[in-house]
């Protein structure tokens, strides 16, 4: 299978790309995944008037590695106006796309009048993309769900909509705003919104093996899947993707002792991009993840707040790994 996907310039390998996710996949989260090879990553949230104004924290969100091309800096906003300036400020990043979102689901965002509240208002989310491909240098994308709720399901028009206002690609979650993240994303959806338009594609939604990555493509014939919550705690999904679609064959999940050094791989790359205190505390969701499943790691969870050092750490995982022996 496999093959390439062009959004734009941008040439990228159709197996898995890394969905965006606020307070998730920061640039070390994206480079452990990268390093077991996912196709495409995408930043966290960036405001478009935080970006503006001059947000101390903003820069961050916007440094890319090298190591992490192709990426795409997303962009979050609800005036034309402010995404449009905030694009051609992200030219000096350098990124490779710039992505728009219009679909997360998050209260705080949405009662702004951004992510996901703009699946209501067409018009205005079609301003936002023409601003943004104005002012940027690179190919714009969108990343939409397909409707607010299951009464109003828009998916087909809305995306026609963002297509002739310059979107080069459009990524398509398969959940309306209001289903947040449960039940069951719609593949068919999916489907309609790659008949209707001539951009590529992409599926994100309720994919965490390699089996549900080749069904997302064959049952919507999407360019490109997206992998989110289905890598938490499990970057080597990406690797797994990549060889069942080449070859067939299934790689088994890491045993325990591979689950806990990737884990303190992870943390060490976190604390040298945050230093270790820092990168400890925002480790510590990462641990929960990649502990799950694992003998004693209900108990060692509900102690996770009071890792404080690699140490810590290092003596938590060899703990964990003691429950094995």
């Amino acid at each position: 299978m496999l093959g390439t996907v062009k959004i734009g310039n941008v040439e990228i390998e159709r197996s898995a790309a890394l969905a965006p996710m606020a307070s998730v996949a920061d640039t070390a989260y994206r480079l452990m995944c990268k390093e077991y090879g996912a196709a495409y990553l995408v930043s966290e949230m960036i405001s478009a008037k935080g970006m503006v104004y001059g947000d101390r924290k903003t820069p961050e969100l916007c440094a890319i590695d090298e190591r992490e091309r192709p990426i795409a800096l997303q962009l979050f906003g609800e005036e034309a106006e402010f995404v449009g300036r905030a694009a051609y400020m992200l030219n000096e990043y350098r990124p490779d796309i710039i992505d728009i979102n219009m679909g997360c689901p998050v209260p705080k965002i949405v009662g702004s009048g951004s992510g996901s509240a703009l699946m209501r208002d067409p018009a205005r989310a079609a301003e936002i993309v023409r601003a943004a491909v104005k002012n940027a240098q690179c190919p714009v994308t969108v990343k939409m769900r397909i409707g607010w709720d299951s009464e109003h399901i828009n998916a087909v028009e809305f995306a026609r909509v963002i297509e002739q206002a310059g979107a080069a690609a459009i990524a398509v979650h398969g959940r309306t705003r209001m289903q947040f993240y449960s039940g069951e994303a719609d593949r068919e959806s999916i489907r309609q919104v790659k008949q209707a338009v001539s951009c590529p594609v992409i599926g994100n939604g309720d994919v965490t093996t390699p089996q549900q990555c080749r069904q997302m493509y064959e049952e919507t014939g999407c360019d490109l899947v997206m992998i989110g919550r289905g890598s938490y705690g499990r970057p080597w999904v990406f690797g797994q993707v990549r060889r069942y679609l080449d070859s067939g064959e299934l790689l088994p999940e890491p045993d325990n002792c591979e689950k806990m050094r990737v884990m303190l791989r992870h943390a060490e790359l976190l604390c040298s991009l945050k230093g270790e205190r820092q990168g400890i505390k925002e480790m510590r969701h990462n641990f929960a993840w990649y502990i799950k499943g694992m003998h004693g790691a209900a108990k060692l969870r509900g102690r996770s707040g009071e890792l404080d050092t690699l140490d810590d750490l290092r003596a938590a995982a060899e703990a964990l790994l003691g429950h094995e022996r």
